[in-house]
């Protein structure tokens, strides 16, 4: 085996891993817009659930009324504050951010079947 390849060889440079800000700035839109998601999730989630046009109070007894709060108040509030600290970790970013406003949009998914 030949070791001369790369053993003895300076290393290269590493690249500045600093954000610019302008990333920042996209990465603080990207958390705000998360905060907003989660919030409407969380509050107007339950109440879209649970809403009735045939209903005489416009109000429907949901199935699973337990689990749809435990959602509404547990998982909800969970992904957006891990969201909005993944978008701010140095690997994290818009990558993080999507895929939190993807399961903010299961959860409020998951919310509409738990009252069917």
């Amino acid at each position: 085996m030949d070791h001369t390849k790369g053993s003895g060889a300076p290393a290269e440079p590493v690249a500045d891993a600093r954000r610019a800000p302008a990333a920042w700035a996209g990465l603080t839109a990207l958390a705000l817009l998360v905060l907003f998601t989660g919030a409407l999730v969380g509050l107007f989630g339950p109440l879209l659930a649970i809403a009735c046009d045939a209903c005489q109070d416009g109000v429907r007894t949901p199935r699973h009324g337990d689990a749809l709060i435990a959602v509404a108040r547990g998982a909800v509030p969970l992904v957006t504050l891990g969201t909005v600290l993944g978008i701010f970790l140095p690997r994290g970013g818009a990558k993080a951010g999507g895929a939190g406003l993807g399961v903010l949009v299961l959860l409020l998914v998951v919310m509409q079947a738990l009252s069917a």
